[in-house]
């Protein structure tokens, strides 16, 4: 009987944008994760919103076709005070989700919030933050770094949805909130993206 603890899962991340919408491939081997791939579909050149919604779901039809992936999670669209702006976010999210039922993959939502606080334990850490613990926690190379952090972001849902999973770890040791991280790389943090510096209620910087 095959050991499920041990089972190999494809999890997708998807970070909803309407210019650049960011994804994130991870694979999970038992309590352990590692980056498959990351990148972002870039929208800017597609100027008709029902255009950019057909061009969403085929790139991330195309990207489900390619990785396989067992789950997809997403990014809850942030509740701003522009509502076209929300609408617009809360389609290119709702064109994703339906690229993955028709694909019948199982989709988890996550507010950004949750995946701050689940990957740095802070709830109001910037988009920097969270992309330089994946890094640690992912070991992932400086030069494969993605140039947008919508990219990171999208890894981000894919890695919180990792830790619901049960208690894992990372392919390589390392300090499993931020606190821990900047304890020892304080030379690479800088002093405004401090948990010293924020408050519960600050926003990200």
């Amino acid at each position: 009987m095959e050991n499920k603890n041990l089972a190999e899962r494809i999890i997708l991340g998807i970070d909803p944008g309407t210019n650049i919408m960011g994804y994130g491939v991870i694979k999970v081997l038992g309590n352990k994760a590692s980056l498959i791939s990351m990148g972002v579909i870039d929208l800017h050149k597609e100027k008709d919103m029902y255009l950019k919604l057909g061009h969403i779901f085929q790139r991330v039809g195309g990207i489900i076709n390619e990785y396989l992936p067992d789950e997809m999670a997403i990014e809850a669209p942030f509740f701003g005070k522009n509502v076209q702006s929300m609408l617009k976010l809360g389609r290119a999210q709702g064109v994703a989700i339906a690229a993955a039922i028709n694909h019948s993959i199982p989709i988890h939502e996550y507010a950004p919030l949750k995946i701050k606080m689940a990957i740095t334990g802070n709830g109001s850490a910037s988009k920097e933050q969270v992309a330089a613990m994946l890094q640690r926690m992912l070991n992932i190379s400086e030069t494969d770094m993605p140039k947008y952090l919508d990219a990171t972001d999208a890894l981000g849902a894919a890695y919180c949805h990792f830790l619901q999973m049960g208690r894992p770890e990372s392919d390589v040791k390392g300090p499993r909130s931020w606190k821990e991280f900047i304890a020892g790389n304080a030379d690479r943090v800088s002093k405004s993206h401090r948990p010293s510096d924020m408050t519960a209620g600050d926003p990200p910087k």
